[in-house]
This record gives C-alpha cells, sequence and structure tokens, in this order.
C-alpha cells in the first residue's frame, strides 16, 4: 500500500548572509509565496511550506495547484523524501518515483552511454539492472551511434530523450511530477506521452503540480491549493479548480 502523510509540515530555507534590512527588500519581491523569517540565530530564512497537513491514499491522483512560489516543488520533493521537514512529520509509504529534474546527475563530459549508469545509479538501479534494460533504452531514445559521444555534444533535445528513456524504465508506486513532461521532436514526443502515461496508469499514487486546469481536471479527483507556503483550499479536482482559476487577489 502506499501512502503519503504530512502532519503540520514547515520547510525553512537558510539565507546565508541575508541579515540586512536591505536585503530583505531586495529578495522578498521575486520569493512571491515564500515568506521570509528571522531564525533565533539571527540569520534569514525562507519558509517555503508552513504547517502543512495532508493525507493521500493508494488510488489517489492529486493536482497541486498555486503560483509560482507558493511551495508545490518543495512539497514534491518532501514527498520525494529528498527534503526533510525543519517542523513536523512526513511519513512515506511505497517506492518513489520523481520526474521533476530528469538530469540530475548527468554528466556532460561522459557519453550517452555512460550517463545511461549514473542517472540509473540515481534513481535506484543497479548496474546489473541498467545492462539488463540497456538495448531497449537505447533503441528508445532513437540516437544510434551517438550514444557514445559525449552529451556536450547533443543537441537539448537528444539530452532530454536521453534522460527521459532512463527516468522513466522505473514503475514506481508513488509518482511526481512537476508539469507534464513534453521532450523531443514530435516523433519522439508520441512515444513519451504513450510511456508517460502507461508509468501514470501503473502508478498507485500521483501527485502532479501543474498551471494546466484542462490537464489536472482528466488526470486527477482531487486538488489541493496552495498560497504562501500554506494549503488553502482541498477538495474534488473541478471544486478546487473552479475556485483557483477564478481566484483574483
Amino acid at each position: 500500500m502506499a501512502v503519503i502523510s504530512l502532519s503540520d509540515v514547515t520547510v525553512d530555507y537558510p539565507l546565508l548572509g541575508a541579515n540586512s534590512r536591505s536585503l530583505r527588500n531586495r529578495l522578498l519581491p521575486p520569493l512571491v509565496g515564500g515568506s521570509l523569517k528571522r531564525a533565533s540565530d539571527g540569520h534569514m530564512t525562507v519558509r517555503a511550506l508552513d504547517g502543512v497537513t495532508l493525507d493521500i491514499k493508494d488510488g489517489e491522483r492529486v493536482a497541486l495547484l498555486g503560483p509560482n512560489g507558493s511551495g508545490k516543488s518543495t512539497l514534491l520533493r518532501v514527498a520525494s523524501g529528498v527534503f526533510q521537514p525543519t517542523e513536523g512529520k512526513a511519513l512515506l509509504e511505497g517506492s518513489t518515483g520523481s520526474l521533476i529534474d530528469i538530469t540530475l546527475g548527468m554528466n556532460p563530459e561522459a557519453s550517452g552511454r555512460d550517463n545511461l549508469y549514473l542517472r540509473g545509479a540515481l534513481i535506484g538501479l543497479t548496474r546489473s539492472d541498467v545492462e539488463e534494460l540497456l538495448e531497449g533504452i537505447i533503441f528508445f531514445t532513437g540516437l544510434g551511434d551517438f550514444i557514445d559521444m559525449p552529451m556536450r555534444t547533443y543537441s537539448s533535445g537528444m539530452q532530454m530523450r536521453l534522460a527521459f528513456a532512463i527516468s522513466t524504465v522505473n514503475r514506481p508506486e508513488i509518482l511526481l511530477l512537476d508539469e507534464w513532461l513534453s521532450v523531443g521532436d514530435e516523433l519522439f514526443r508520441e512515444k513519451a506521452e504513450e510511456r508517460l502515461t502507461q508509468v501514470v496508469d501503473e502508478s498507485k499514487i500521483l501527485v502532479l503540480a501543474s498551471h494546466s486546469r484542462v490537464l489536472v481536471e482528466n488526470l486527477c479527483s482531487r486538488g489541493v491549493w496552495i498560497e504562501s507556503g500554506k494549503v488553502k483550499l482541498v477538495g474534488p479536482i473541478n471544486e478546487v479548480c473552479r475556485s483557483y482559476f477564478s481566484y483574483r487577489p
């Protein structure tokens, strides 16, 4: 059984050297949803999540809605286990797959083939796992002989094809997405859409952060509206979308 349970979760980021009022004034506008706090040692911190309580159960498809900087990506990283709460508790049960930073861990100086092993290790695959899947992954990328060239020689589209191919071989119980991935040219995009749909369908829990009303209403059953690091509204996706997309601050 897959479960995400967040209880009064708060996440603070330290801003080293950010003690002055002038720096506070310079930083505040770009943060949008984040709020600045002063820690007990005098340093400034950004409060990205503030007392979030949320339970997501097996079988749920949940959309995270909110403006840029509201805390959606931070919540995804807490749900993946990458970030630990500053306060509160995060209980995660089930294997987790994150398609947030799919090029993370890849080395532009290494070949495409070597990068499959590097990225594979980061998502929990052993070398033997990658070797077993290697032929199929390379075929899926469509890179041909370029697979043994340094990744720095690739176009941005080729790099994304390589990263997508290895990042989607797993079938996690909990799938975390920051927007729907759309990679490569039109021909590859069709293959990528088909594979991503399979990964979504096979997951037990989907948590999707998105700005697209059509996408979340098609994919999700429940919505979570986050504003300034706090949960503003939770409910059926159509109700949350109606409130969020008609909201004018």
